[in-house]
């Protein structure tokens, strides 16, 4: 039952963030702290929070598409498709940690562009 708390709660931290509202999404999804894992974001709150309302500023035409979830013990794992302006493609994994409470309190991730050749004919999905 929580794992299936956790994966819905991931996916709808991610999505209110990464469309336009990461102070709720923190408000809403984050326990007491927020390790951030990603180098391009600063650790924190605020860190979070500044980065996705810049992206949201400068990217407001991106959009997200969660392609599967999993989850195990307090980890989530996210496989997600993101097009960006200029109609880049995007694949991405994300992790979260879940504390004691069900609340996220880490992140990890890699992103990835899809390229236009393959040297087989697999997607990234």
């Amino acid at each position: 039952m929580q794992l299936e708390k956790n994966k819905d709660n991931a996916i709808a931290f991610y999505k209110m963030a990464y469309l336009g509202q990461p102070r709720k999404a923190i408000e809403l999804y984050v326990g007491n702290e927020y390790i951030q894992h990603n180098p391009d974001v600063a650790d924190g709150f605020n860190g979070f929070i500044e980065y996705f309302e810049r992206m949201q500023v400068e990217y407001p035409s991106k959009s997200i598409e969660f392609v599967r979830c999993i989850a195990e013990g307090d980890l989530v794992a996210l496989h997600t498709h993101q097009t960006w302006p200029g109609n880049e493609q995007y694949v991405t994994m994300d992790f979260f940690r879940f504390d004691e409470n069900g609340k996220i309190c880490e992140h990890w991730d890699a992103i990835q562009r899809i390229p236009e050749t393959s040297a087989n004919p697999n997607t990234m999905y």
